[in-house]
């Protein structure tokens, strides 16, 4: 009996949009570290669509456990063994990235946590390098929709950290890394992917 893989029906919904802008970002040879890697089913579509990057999935240790089976049956050759990240904890266990991606977890992370995760990419991102940021914002303080006011609810229900973030507050805080937002792209679901690059690396 084959064994159940976890499944996330967002991620299945969102991965071709997601796609579709990745496929434009990421158009040449790159190593992109993807930060919240979860069940892997992001993984798995872009590493099989885009076969010219080396896909770096990681993971918080306690959950980089999630994804293995997953891309261990793919057996795609581009996609590199699941590294566990802590964002907060130093060093990270990677040097250097052509490229980042990461869906969903701004609002999941402590506000600290998001900081040093733009650090991290920051420090590491080579020149004309991106780092996508999927996932819900609001804009200028106020809620795009009810759907999202709602989840932004059940979110501070769950856990104090957690809550969807502003636009701006994410400029700012891209900007201090030498990152510039290149792109606020609308998409399903009252979501936005959201393409940061390194300052005069276009």
């Amino acid at each position: 009996m084959a064994t159940e893989l976890p499944f996330s029906q967002a991620c299945e919904n969102n991965k071709a949009p997601i796609l579709d802008v990745l496929c434009e970002v990421f158009d040449s040879p790159a190593r992109v570290l993807e930060i919240g890697t979860g069940t892997g089913q992001h993984a798995e579509h872009f590493a099989r669509s885009l076969p010219h990057l080396q896909w770096q999935p990681s993971d918080h240790p306690d959950a980089a456990h999630l994804c293995r089976l997953r891309l261990e049956q793919a057996k795609l050759p581009n996609i590199l063994p699941i590294m566990e990240l802590d964002v907060g904890r130093k060093p990270w266990p990677v040097s250097s990235i052509s490229g980042a991606f990461s869906a969903n977890t701004a609002h999941i992370m402590a506000w600290t946590e998001v900081e040093q995760m733009f650090h991290g990419i920051g420090e590491r991102l080579t020149a004309k390098s991106a780092f996508c940021l999927y996932g819900p914002f609001n804009d200028q303080g106020r809620f795009t929709s009810e759907s999202n006011r709602q989840f932004d609810q059940h979110l501070r229900a769950r856990a104090p950290h957690m809550g969807i973030r502003d636009l701006d507050d994410m400029n700012e805080l891209a900007k201090v890394e030498g990152l510039i937002l290149e792109d606020n792209i609308a998409m399903p679901a009252n979501n936005r992917l959201l393409v940061f690059r390194l300052a005069g690396a276009g």
